[in-house]
This record gives C-alpha cells, sequence and structure tokens, in this order.
C-alpha cells in the first residue's frame, strides 16, 4: 500500500476523541500518525494500521 507523509488516512475504527482521520507524518516499517481533531501523535506498526485503513485522501490530487 502506497502511503506518503502528507496523506490523511479515513480509519475503520475511531480514535478516542470521536474522530476517524489520521494526518500522516511518517511512513516507514511504523507510522508516525496525527489525529486531525485533537493533534494526538502516536507511533503504530504498519502492518496495524494497514489493515484498519478505509480510505487514503492524498492533498492535491484530484
Amino acid at each position: 500500500m502506497d502511503i506518503r507523509p502528507g496523506d490523511i488516512l479515513k480509519m475503520k475504527k475511531n480514535h478516542p476523541c470521536g474522530s476517524d482521520e489520521m494526518y500522516v507524518i511518517r511512513a516507514g516499517m511504523d507510522f508516525r500518525l496525527r489525529c486531525v481533531k485533537c493533534s494526538r501523535e502516536f507511533m503504530v506498526p504498519r502492518n496495524k494500521i494497514e489493515k484498519n485503513i478505509k480510505k487514503v485522501n492524498r492533498p492535491g490530487e484530484g
């Protein structure tokens, strides 16, 4: 799955604050994500994130 820094991920499950959108800060073996609503940052392993992604929004593309 092609995920780059700057993408906004729409997740299957909500963050505890209620938002289901996460901003990608860093991508690699681990992802550093920021919640769009509450701005909390956290690191998550790639395999855990990839199975919970519903949609990838890339700003600047169609």
